[in-house]
Protein backbone atom coordinates (compact mmCIF):
# COMPACT_ATOMS: atom_id res chain seq x y z
CA UNK A 1 0.00 0.00 0.00
CA UNK A 2 2.28 2.49 0.80
CA UNK A 3 4.05 2.35 -2.67
CA UNK A 4 0.58 2.99 -4.39
CA UNK A 5 0.26 6.52 -2.52
CA UNK A 6 4.10 7.02 -2.89
CA UNK A 7 3.60 6.18 -6.61
CA UNK A 8 0.81 8.37 -7.13
CA UNK A 9 2.31 11.25 -4.93
CA UNK A 10 5.40 10.48 -7.25
CA UNK A 11 3.19 11.06 -10.56
CA UNK A 12 1.22 14.07 -9.02
CA UNK A 13 3.91 16.68 -8.68
CA UNK A 14 5.00 15.03 -12.27
CA UNK A 15 1.60 16.01 -13.41
CA UNK A 16 1.96 19.24 -12.15
CA UNK A 17 4.96 20.49 -13.01
CA UNK A 18 4.09 19.62 -16.38
CA UNK A 19 0.80 21.33 -15.83
CA UNK A 20 2.63 24.72 -14.98
CA UNK A 21 5.42 24.71 -17.48
CA UNK A 22 2.47 24.33 -19.52
CA UNK A 23 0.61 27.12 -18.32
CA UNK A 24 3.76 29.13 -18.04
CA UNK A 25 4.34 28.59 -21.66
CA UNK A 26 1.04 29.14 -22.44
CA UNK A 27 1.36 32.51 -20.52
CA UNK A 28 4.68 33.36 -21.67
CA UNK A 29 3.45 32.58 -25.83
CA UNK A 30 0.00 34.76 -24.84
CA UNK A 31 2.26 37.35 -23.65
CA UNK A 32 4.35 37.37 -26.60
CA UNK A 33 1.67 37.04 -29.06
CA UNK A 34 -0.27 40.17 -27.56
CA UNK A 35 3.03 41.95 -27.54
CA UNK A 36 3.78 40.95 -31.08
CA UNK A 37 0.45 41.40 -32.07
CA UNK A 38 0.37 45.15 -30.28
CA UNK A 39 3.55 45.69 -32.42
CA UNK A 40 2.53 43.87 -35.70
CA UNK A 41 -0.72 46.44 -35.48
CA UNK A 42 1.51 49.88 -35.73
CA UNK A 43 2.88 50.96 -38.90
CA UNK A 44 3.69 54.50 -37.47
CA UNK A 45 4.87 55.85 -34.31
CA UNK A 46 4.98 59.49 -33.25
CA UNK A 47 8.63 59.01 -31.51
CA UNK A 48 10.69 61.44 -29.93
CA UNK A 49 14.43 61.29 -29.17
CA UNK A 50 17.76 62.48 -27.31
CA UNK A 51 20.77 61.98 -29.76
CA UNK A 52 24.07 62.69 -28.10
CA UNK A 53 27.75 62.14 -29.84
CA UNK A 54 29.19 60.66 -26.68
CA UNK A 55 27.48 57.87 -24.54
CA UNK A 56 28.82 59.79 -21.52
CA UNK A 57 26.21 62.23 -22.57
CA UNK A 58 23.47 60.56 -23.45
CA UNK A 59 24.14 58.53 -19.96
CA UNK A 60 23.77 62.42 -18.16
CA UNK A 61 20.26 62.44 -19.98
CA UNK A 62 19.16 59.40 -19.04
CA UNK A 63 19.98 59.99 -15.56
CA UNK A 64 18.20 63.64 -15.61
CA UNK A 65 14.84 61.68 -17.01
CA UNK A 66 15.07 58.76 -14.50
CA UNK A 67 15.49 61.84 -11.69
CA UNK A 68 11.76 63.18 -12.60
CA UNK A 69 13.13 65.85 -15.22
CA UNK A 70 10.47 66.29 -18.36
CA UNK A 71 11.96 64.09 -21.61
CA UNK A 72 11.14 67.57 -23.31
CA UNK A 73 13.06 69.46 -21.42
CA UNK A 74 15.97 67.28 -21.20
CA UNK A 75 16.04 66.71 -25.04
CA UNK A 76 16.05 70.60 -25.41
CA UNK A 77 19.23 70.58 -22.94
CA UNK A 78 20.97 67.57 -24.48
CA UNK A 79 19.96 66.48 -27.57
CA UNK A 80 22.59 67.72 -30.47
CA UNK A 81 20.29 66.94 -33.62
CA UNK A 82 17.84 68.97 -35.50
CA UNK A 83 14.86 67.77 -32.91
CA UNK A 84 15.62 70.61 -30.98
CA UNK A 85 11.41 71.00 -30.11
CA UNK A 86 11.74 68.58 -27.26
CA UNK A 87 13.01 65.88 -29.34
CA UNK A 88 10.22 65.04 -31.18
CA UNK A 89 10.43 63.19 -34.73
CA UNK A 90 6.56 63.33 -35.53
CA UNK A 91 5.31 60.74 -36.70
CA UNK A 92 7.42 57.96 -38.47
CA UNK A 93 6.65 54.60 -41.22
CA UNK A 94 8.32 51.63 -40.71
CA UNK A 95 11.60 51.90 -42.80
CA UNK A 96 11.70 55.91 -42.51
CA UNK A 97 14.42 54.89 -39.61
CA UNK A 98 17.60 53.23 -38.71
CA UNK A 99 17.37 49.63 -37.81
CA UNK A 100 18.59 49.71 -34.54
CA UNK A 101 16.42 53.09 -33.63
CA UNK A 102 13.53 51.26 -35.54
CA UNK A 103 13.61 48.43 -33.70
CA UNK A 104 13.88 50.10 -30.17
CA UNK A 105 11.15 52.56 -31.32
CA UNK A 106 8.43 49.72 -32.79
CA UNK A 107 9.11 48.01 -29.27
CA UNK A 108 8.12 50.87 -26.93
CA UNK A 109 4.86 51.28 -25.71
CA UNK A 110 3.07 54.98 -25.48
CA UNK A 111 3.92 57.23 -22.63
CA UNK A 112 4.07 60.84 -22.06
CA UNK A 113 7.16 63.48 -21.59
CA UNK A 114 6.35 63.91 -17.69
CA UNK A 115 6.29 59.92 -17.25
CA UNK A 116 7.79 58.59 -20.00
CA UNK A 117 8.52 55.08 -21.09
CA UNK A 118 12.02 54.93 -22.65
CA UNK A 119 14.37 52.67 -24.68
CA UNK A 120 17.93 52.16 -23.05
CA UNK A 121 20.43 53.53 -25.04
CA UNK A 122 20.81 52.68 -28.67
CA UNK A 123 23.79 53.35 -30.74
CA UNK A 124 23.64 54.26 -34.28
CA UNK A 125 25.64 55.65 -36.76
CA UNK A 126 23.92 58.84 -35.50
CA UNK A 127 25.21 58.58 -31.47
CA UNK A 128 23.23 57.81 -28.64
CA UNK A 129 19.86 57.48 -28.67
CA UNK A 130 17.04 57.53 -25.60
CA UNK A 131 13.93 56.97 -27.67
CA UNK A 132 10.24 57.24 -26.63
CA UNK A 133 6.99 57.37 -28.22
CA UNK A 134 3.70 59.20 -27.63
CA UNK A 135 1.57 57.17 -30.12
CA UNK A 136 0.88 54.16 -32.48
CA UNK A 137 -0.87 53.38 -35.30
Amino acid sequence: MAKKPSGTAAKKPAVDKKAGKGNAKAEDSADSKGKAGALKAATSVNVRHILCEKQSRALEALQKIQEGQRFDKVAQEYSEDKAKAGGSLGWQVRGAMVGAFQDAAFALQPSTVDKPILSPLVKTQFGYHIIMVEGRK
